[in-house]
């Protein structure tokens, strides 16, 4: 005969080994998920912001367009601080570059760095229009 008492502690050591696994898996999507939407966001800002500066007629036009468009709509993604944005725009002959930079260190979602590896707490990302020549 088996005596049942004899595994009744296994269950209780593979989760102690495996949950430690479990809990940096988790971290690990919930910091990189929140990475994404935040970088999802500030691209759409930067979309946005070079679509309304293609109007302007010279650059200083074009950037006071581009950092109106981002004002206006940075209230609207609930990740993000409007203290934290900064637009540049670029322009050269063939081409324009709106390029809105935006600081994560206050974000929640980097506070799992300490747990898994993070990319860089500033999220930069661009949007260019070609100008004429098409």
């Amino acid at each position: 005969m088996r005596r049942r008492g004899a595994e009744d502690g296994a269950t209780a050591v593979e989760f102690a080994l495996l949950s430690p696994v479990l809990v940096l898996m988790l971290a690990g999507i919930t910091g990189y998920g929140g990475y994404f939407w935040i970088s999802h966001s500030v691209q759409q800002l930067a979309n946005d912001a070079a679509r309304a500066a293609v109007a302007g007629l010279d650059t200083t036009e074009r950037t006071s367009l581009a950092q109106q468009a981002v004002s206006a709509e940075v209230g609207g993604y609930s990740s993000l601080d409007a203290s934290r944005v900064t637009t540049t725009l670029n322009v050269n002959a063939s081409a324009m570059t709106v390029s809105v930079t935006y600081d994560a260190s206050g974000s929640a979602f980097w506070a799992m760095r300490g747990l898994t590896p993070m990319p860089s707490t500033t999220v930069v990302r661009q949007a260019v229009i070609r100008l004429g020549g098409y």
